[in-house]
Order: C-alpha cells, then structure tokens, then sequence
C-alpha cells in the first residue's frame, strides 16, 4: 500500500522538476548563456527536492516543520509560476505549457496525500485484528438477528396455538351451555306440568301409604354463598389437654383417640390434628 501512494508522488515530482528545467533554460537562455539558466533551474529543482528530502526525513521520525514545510511550498509555487509566465510568453502552445503548469502544486499535494497516510497507516497485525473484530461483529448481529426472527416465530406459533385452543373452549361452553339450558328447561317444564304431581304420587303410594309427598324439583337460579362458621378463640396447651381427657373420660371404659377427636369437633371446638394428638398423648401416658 506504501508504494502505491508514494510511486505516483514520486514519478509527478520528476516530471515537474524535468519541465522546470527545461523551461528555465529555453527561457533563459535566450537572455544569459545557458550555463547561468541550467544553474538557476538546477537552483529552483535542488531547493525543492532538499526540503522534500528534509520533510521525509522528520516525518519518519515522527516530528513535522511548518519553516521547512513553507519552503517547501514556496519552492513549488517558484516552479508553477515559472512555468505559468512560460507558457503566458510564448507565442505558440500556450495553453499545452498552462496543461503542465499545475504539476509541481500537484507533486507537492500528492506529497502531502502521502505523509497524513503514513501518520494513519497501522500494521498487518493491526489490521488483521480490527478485520476479525468486525468480522465477530457481523457474526453477532447475524446471530442476534437469527434468534430474534426464531423467538418471533415461535411466540407467533404459540399465539395461534393458544387462540385456537380458546376457540375451541368457547365452542365446547357455548354447547355446553345450550344442553344445560335444554335440560333445564325440560326439567321446568316437568315441573310446573299439572300431571306430575300425580304421575309421581301413584308411583309412591305403594311405600308410603300414609305420606303423601311434595315433589320439588331443582329451580335455575342465583346461588346463595353460606354464612362462614365463626371460630372462637384458640384454646391454650393445657385447656386443650383438660377438654381432651374429659372427652375421653367420658365413657367407660375410656374413648379411643379416633371416637374422642369425632366427639370433640362435633361439639364445635376446632384445633390442628397435631395439637389434639398432642394432647391425647399427654393425658393418655
């Protein structure tokens, strides 16, 4: 990668410096002996290329000269305006010398172009890492993505399974419901005939020759919720103890553990089985 920007800043410098010179000497040559102008061109070309060579040298040591930069540009401008008033003098191919006028500008651009590459060029191992660094990111981003697509996939399937399956609930209730409502209205209907009583009575007069009953039959309505039993306050250790041995004394002989918890509970008193057995236990030892 070096050689590709540093070849053409090369090869552009040559050339700039060639045509410098030549037209120095056409130009002066005509005016001085042609010694004096090949010095002068030689002059222009060699404090160019002395403060170019002094600029590689600081950029390769990391450091950087804005005096030696500035004559550096000013040797450039030397040379484009040497050429620039060449080809504004001459009388034939003007505007072929104005084309070339621009050249040594551009070998010190390309110059320039060259050096913020190597202040921002890294090594192959660099490279190689920041290469495999974005190559992991691709991959995570392809993974998360595939994940993502699988999760909404399957969250989709689990909705239609859910929604059919609640379809299919509401249908069942929905028949459901319509039977319970037939039957009740079969059974209303039996109720409220004028033949049922009687149909019932004779069947039943046979075992109950004296009683006659009144036949009631279940009624399609609100139900009403039971009061809750109220429970009084927990009885201690030893109240327990004394209610259980009393329970258990009695009879004679003495009640079982089993006819004694019956007994208790059905005399209204409430404890946990462990703390009955408990007290069985202490008053039976």
């Amino acid at each position: 990668m070096k050689a590709k920007t540093v070849l053409p800043s090369v090869a552009m410098t040559a050339v700039s410096m060639v045509l410098t010179l030549a037209v120095v000497v056409m130009w002066l040559g005509a005016a001085m002996p042609w010694p004096v102008a090949l010095v002068v061109g030689l002059g222009i070309d060699g404090g160019w290329l002395a403060t170019l060579a002094y600029e590689r040298r600081l950029a390769a040591q990391g450091d950087h000269s804005r005096p030696v930069t500035a004559v550096g540009w000013f040797f450039g401008l030397v040379a484009t305006g040497v050429l620039v008033a060449h080809a504004l003098l001459a009388e034939a191919s003007s505007g072929a010398w104005l084309a070339v006028a621009w050249l040594p500008l551009a070998a010190k651009a390309l110059w320039l172009v060259h050096g913020l590459w190597e202040r921002t060029a890294l090594t192959p191992a660099a490279l190689d890492a920041i290469t495999g660094i974005q190559q992991e990111a691709r991959d995570e981003a392809a993974v998360a993505r595939a994940r993502l697509r699988a999760e909404a996939s399957t969250e989709e399937t689990r909705l239609t399974a859910v929604t059919q399956a609640g379809a299919r609930v509401a249908r069942v209730q929905a028949r459901t419901a319509e039977t319970l409502a037939g039957a009740w209205s079969t059974l209303e209907a039996a109720r409220r005939g004028e033949d049922t009583g009687r149909a019932l009575t004779s069947v039943t007069a046979r075992v109950t020759p004296d009683d006659t009953p009144t036949w009631e039959l279940p009624v399609w309505g609100p139900v009403e919720p039971l009061p809750a039993l109220e429970t009084g306050p927990a009885l201690s250790d030893a109240d327990l103890a004394e209610l259980v041995d009393s329970i258990r004394r009695s009879e004679v002989p003495a009640l079982s553990y089993r006819e004694m918890a019956a007994r208790f509970r059905a005399a209204g008193h409430s404890a946990s089985e462990v703390r009955l057995r408990a007290a069985w236990k202490r008053v039976a030892v």
